[in-house]
């Protein structure tokens, strides 16, 4: 199924549609070209084709209560007729695919062509066999038999590289593998509610057919088309299809049609699914796209197709009025700002992660080393030959020599691309992946099941959480343990006869009727467990308050059922409360209210007294409770809920959308104090968190009082430090300037001490992870981690660093916009991922300290082999049997060691600490003078110490030498037993600590042992290896152990001596640069216009910075206002933004320029035409300029341009 492209899915459906039509009284193409329609235009067809959306139920055999039945032929038929809820993914990459991938490499291919050549030649013997005297340097004549083995090196080098390239391509396909496995796992996790056979039941996305009722609510990601049954105040986020950014609002008789792929805002409601899978409208699309199109967009499934929609719409608007949105958006930084912020978004998650951006210049950097010592090595060997043969013993060229000697320089080749194989660390990628991958996998036995691979190495730098509060640091299940009832404030559940019998009815009404539907409270699994909470769990909680009064909220709600509500205003974070209007009996109105006390009692201007009967409230009234109610409940870490009541005339019906006249003059009925219980593990994790330097703040829109109390409790704050609590309306005035706008200073005042943030709106949190993250208030740049659950929460999780959404409470759209989610909603995971993080960390670094030993070790070995006896000690073949263990099994063996809890004893490295620290530096050159020291000395003098003969100027095809197999063996003895050093990074002294809970290294080091005994006895000829006697064998196990105790030598050196010992790898500032500027375009652009685009950004950065100082200068010179300066500051910003937009530096667009008078001066407009083609422009005079005559005057920037003013 899976495998079928496209095409043949849609017509294979196609056909079986019309051999079936008939079953149901609507075909798929109707219901198709019907969801194609919008708004009004939808209610007209429906209305004249099928009469209204029940006769659409009863078509496609549905009851809109009852839903389908739910048998399984019925479905099956469903399926068959109208197609699952299921596209189709692009096929993945066959393993013939990745293995032509993996030969691309291009030391591979000089390799292939080297050794193509050498069998070519050795296989072509010259007429004459008069070759004797060709070469002086053959010293001893040939065996006949050595000389027909001369193919074998050849044949053993494309024997080797072969190796090199399955392994390649397959550790990529079991990638591939993985990461579909986990595509299948988060899609197979989610799950959508939907009505069948009367019962309410979650079913997988995929599950869902033609004809399901399916019940939607806030947060929903829809999973397939459908039409608008019943339902209240339903909102929905359409940009992923439409582009536009303003919320819809869904009705039966305005706009029925719901569309895949949108989000549901506000409310909640019931659908009737019309199209599925390739079908619906986000089917359509995808369709278009080429089954899901790139790899990407597998990854980004739904979230990537609505982005990009957004982000092309955006962007034009954005290029329209570049300079004056940037004056306004931080007012309405809800709507405007969001636009730059989407977009940041995105370039925020394409900028490569922080490792991968050092080991990519760390690689170009010893890539380039390895290909200079390799040309030296050829140069070098060629010379010596020439000179030698030619000059010193005046032998002439002839002709039937040629042969020869094009085999002697292929050898030399051949030594020389070995050179640059070794030197090349093509392990490093590798490592990075299977070390990523591992991770991935053994953390979702930890609870993190993490979307973007590099999310789990971004965590181990994290240096700030910005965690919820409910569900994360609290069990997330609510139960009402005080209440004021009728002036009593009671301090445990009051007893139901101390309760007048009218209060009790209101308050069971209140509660019942004004809460979901779909909120329940269900008797327990297990016998002895707590009944299960099911929906919204406040409401679970007011529900538990009802049962425990002895009370049932059932027998209200089947007299009152949904169908019947008159009007619901849903909560929302705006409202922060939730209203339910009821027709009674007698025609008036009643309407139910709940939501946090001090914004309901502000509207109460009645209250029940203890008889039930309503009397006066006044302000004075209020703040007495206030501070005798609602503050002690607070402070016991509770949260307030309040609920009420009012009673409308049934003639003249009020004005229901008039919100702020309705939700007014309310009679309270009680207020209660709920419990969230901190969940246990937390204090424990946040102190793991603190001790490990990552700081918790905690963001949530409880009461400040019940925020604080809750902090102290999990251990985020602690009474007696310097810490800040604030409210968000506080945090808005003190980071807002009198103008309103957020400025950057004044977010770096307070957030290193900011510990709470209570009262937040999602706008708050997205402010306060933008601040931090672009704070330069530290020396480091912070990396933000955040949790969410909610839609709202999007914006700041995309804008954090890593996002952390909530497996159980989270809504879709959350998920969608996170990097990792926590399938168990528990902050403790996210300490595991930081454990985690920091594990992938420190085994790249292993891995790094590990595989550079060996590069510095053979690329000098051989380089001075070469130039001292003319040939490689390390022949071509053996390099590159090194090359696989080291790279390949190495990084197996140390990328996949477990993590271990003092991992999180240290502060986090931070985005500019280098790869490779001091002490790894020592470490590494300690061990390559160790095992150069002892290989030269066998190189010259092992023949001596044992008796053996020696294997150096040894003739072209000579059988190989006892003496070179020694050098041979020793060395990979050596870095067996490196490897066991290099699982210590930080100067330990016990390398073999846990090395017992890591199988694979174990295996791994012991099996490399084991084949090195098989290529050493019996590798004969291709490996250039002659059998060893056991003594001689014992020599170099006994060699190699020296790496151990030479490490403890190391260990006891202290690093802080050596001074002249540089890091390397590190990330510097500059370099960030380019990943924020390339924006999407960075495909189309080769590497010149790149480096040409960033000359430019950096170029426009110092003319700015320098056209800002003169204006500064000028503006306090005249007195004039300062706000000149300030905004040129702005329209700076703005033009570095369209500068990244631009694909391609020719094409300049001075729509800004020209539209934007407003904002800039006339010289500036002038200016920014200009300023773009700058890097043209001859860049000396620039300072002179700005010192000299340039001070007084804006205007000569204008005309400062090869091409005159205005170009």
């Amino acid at each position: 199924m899976g495998d079928m492209t496209n095409s043949d899915f849609y017509s294979k459906n196609q056909r079986n549609e019309s051999s079936h039509g008939g079953e149901f009284g609507c075909t798929m193409e109707e219901l198709r070209s019907l969801m194609e329609l919008r708004g009004t235009e939808a209610v007209v067809k429906i209305k004249e084709t099928y009469g209204d959306t029940e006769a659409i139920c009863r078509r496609l055999k549905t009851s809109p209560v009852e839903g389908l039945p739910g048998t399984a032929p019925d479905l099956e038929k469903r399926k068959q007729i109208f197609g699952q809820n299921f596209i189709p993914p692009k096929k993945p990459k066959t393993f013939l695919q990745l293995v032509w991938e993996a030969l691309q490499d291009v030391t591979l291919i000089i390799l292939e062509i080297a050794a193509i050549i050498s069998l070519g030649l050795s296989f072509y013997h010259p007429p004459g066999e008069s070759n004797e005297g060709c070469a002086a340097a053959q010293g001893g004549a040939e065996d006949e038999g050595e000389a027909e083995a001369g193919w074998i090196e050849g044949a053993a080098i494309l024997l080797s590289v072969i190796c090199v390239v399955l392994v390649t391509a397959f550790n990529d396909w079991s990638k591939e593998k993985q990461f579909r496995g986990l595509q299948s796992r988060i899609e197979q996790e989610q799950k959508f509610t939907v009505v069948r056979a009367g019962q309410v039941v979650q079913i997988p996305v995929a599950e869902i057919v033609v004809g399901d009722i399916a019940q939607v609510k806030y947060g929903d990601l829809l999973p397939a088309d459908g039409l608008f049954i019943q339902g209240n105040d339903l909102k929905i986020d359409e940009s992923s299809l439409t582009g536009e950014s303003d919320q819809v609002r869904k009705s039966v008789d305005k706009d029925p049609m719901l569309l895949s792929g949108t989000h549901v805002m506000e409310g909640s409601g019931r659908m009737l699914v019309t199209a599925v899978g390739v079908n619906s409208q986000t089917g359509i699309i995808f369709t278009l796209l080429g089954a899901g199109g790139e790899e990407e967009e597998k990854k980004d499934k739904k979230g990537k197709m609505q982005d990009g929609n957004v982000d092309s719409s955006q962007s034009k608007a954005k290029q329209q009025d570049g300079a004056a949105a940037m004056e306004m958006q931080p007012l309405k930084s809800a709507e405007g700002g969001d636009a730059d912020d989407k977009k940041k978004a995105n370039m925020h998650k394409k900028e490569k992660s922080v490792l991968q951006g050092k080991l990519t210049k760390l690689a170009v950097q010893i890539g380039k080393a390895g290909l200079v010592m390799s040309a030296v090595t050829v140069i070098i060997l060629v010379l010596y030959f020439t000179v030698d043969t030619f000059v010193v013993n005046k032998k002439p060229w002839l002709p039937e020599c040629t042969p020869v000697y094009v085999q002697y320089f292929v050898k030399f080749f051949i030594i020389g691309v070995t050179v640059l194989v070794v030197a090349v660390p093509e392990g490093l990628p590798l490592a990075v992946t299977i070390s990523l991958a591992y991770s991935v996998k053994k953390m979702m036995k930890d609870n993190n099941l993490v979307r973007h691979l590099d999310a789990c190495e971004t965590m181990g730098n994290a240096t700030a959480i910005c965690s919820d509060k409910t569900g994360t640091l609290t069990t997330n299940r609510m139960t009402v343990v005080q209440a004021y009832i009728g002036d009593v404030h009671y301090k445990e559940i009051p007893d139901p006869s101390s309760i007048s019998d009218k209060t009790m009815e209101l308050l069971v009404n209140a509660i019942a009727i004004n809460s979901a539907y779909t909120t329940k409270i269900l008797p327990p699994e297990k016998e002895g467990a707590l009944p299960r909470q099911v929906g919204n769990k406040t409401e679970c909680g007011l529900l538990g308050f009802v049962l425990d009064l002895k009370q049932d909220y059932e027998p209200v709600r089947s007299q009152v059922p949904e169908e019947k509500l008159y009007k619901v205003y849903t909560f929302n974070s705006v409202r922060k409360s939730m209203s339910t209007v009821i027709k009674l009996p007698d025609e008036s109105f009643r309407m139910y209210s709940k939501g946090a006390s001090e914004i309901v009692l502000k509207k109460c201007c009645k209250i029940l007294n203890g008889a039930g009967e309503p009397r006066v409230f006044r302000p004075r009234d209020r703040d007495e409770m206030v501070k005798k109610v609602i503050e002690p409940m607070a402070c016991d870490g509770l949260r307030t809920i309040c609920v009420a009541y009012r009673d409308f005339p049934s003639s003249p019906e009020p004005d229901w959308d008039n919100e702020n006249d309705i939700l007014n003059d309310l009679t309270c009925i009680c207020v209660v104090g709920i419990e969230d219980p901190v969940r246990p593990e937390v204090p424990e994790a946040i102190r793991k968190c603190q001790r490990a330097g990552i700081t918790v703040r905690m963001v949530t829109g409880d009461n400040i009082n019940t925020a604080r109390a809750i902090a102290i409790k999990c251990g985020i704050i602690h009474p007696g430090e310097d810490f800040l609590c604030l409210e968000g309306k506080e945090f808005n005035r003190r980071i807002r300037n009198e103008k309103g706008e957020i400025e950057q200073e004044r977010i770096d005042k307070i957030w290193p001490k900011l510990r709470v943030l209570a009262r937040s709106s999602p706008t708050d949190k997205h402010t306060l992870v933008k601040g931090i993250i672009d704070s330069t208030h530290t020396e480091q740049r912070q990396v933000v981690a955040v949790t969410g659950d909610g839609t709202n929460d999007g914006p700041a999780l995309k804008k954090a660093d890593v996002g952390f959404a909530m497996g159980i409470a989270g809504t879709d759209v959350a998920k969608e916009a996170s990097d990792i989610i926590l399938t168990d909603d528990n902050f403790s995971s996210i300490v595991k991922a930081v454990m985690w993080g920091r594990n992938v960390y420190d085994s790249i670094s292993k891995f790094l300290q590990f595989q550079l030993t060996v590069n510095v070790v053979a690329v000098i070995v051989a380089f001075t082999g070469a130039c001292i006896t003319q040939d490689s000690p390390l022949k071509a073949v053996q390099m590159l049997w090194v090359n696989l263990i080291m790279d390949t099994f190495a990084s197996l063996a140390l990328a996949t060691e477990p993590p271990t809890e003092t991992l999180l004893l240290r502060k986090p490295y931070g985005r500019n600490k280098p790869l490779i620290s001091r002490t790894m530096m020592k470490n590494i050159l300690g061990h390559a003078v160790y095992q150069l020291t002892l290989i030269f000395t066998l190189l010259f003098v092992g023949e001596k110490m044992f008796q053996i003969d020696s294997g150096r100027n040894a003739p072209l095809h000579s059988p190989p030498s006892e003496h070179y197999t020694i050098i041979f063996n020793t060395f990979v003895m050596m870095q067996l037993f490196n490897e066991i050093n290099a699982r210590k990074i930080h100067g330990e002294r016990n390398v073999f600590d846990g090395i017992f809970r890591n199988p694979i290294f174990c295996t791994i080091v012991l099996g490399t042992f084991a084949i090195q005994i098989v290529i050493v006895q019996f590798g004969g000829k291709p490996f250039s290896c002659s059998p060893l006697q056991l003594d001689q064998w014992m020599w170099c196990i006994f060699i190699g152990l020296g790496e151990l105790v030479w490490g403890q030598v190391i260990a006891t050196i202290p690093t802080s001596r050596l001074k002249f010992l540089k890091e390397a790898g590190r990330l510097t500032q500059k370099e960030e640069i380019p990943e924020e500027e390339l924006n999407e375009d960075v495909e189309e652009i080769d590497h010149a216009e790149r480096e040409l685009r960033r000359g430019q950004i950096l170029w426009f950065r110092g003319l700015n910075r320098i056209q800002t100082q003169i204006e500064v200068v000028n503006t306090f010179k005249s007195g004039a206002s300062f706000q000149g300066a300030l905004r040129r500051q702005s329209s700076v910003t703005s033009q570095s933004q369209d500068v990244a937009n631009l694909s391609s530096p020719s094409r300049v667009s001075l729509s800004n320029a020209l539209s934007s008078p407003t904002s800039l001066p006339p010289a500036a407009a002038g200016r920014e035409c200009d300023s773009h083609r700058l890097p043209l422009a001859p860049p000396a005079p620039a300072p002179g300029r700005a010192g000299g005559q340039g001070l007084g005057n804006q205007r000569t920037w204008g005309s400062w341009s090869p091409l005159g003013p205005g170009g």
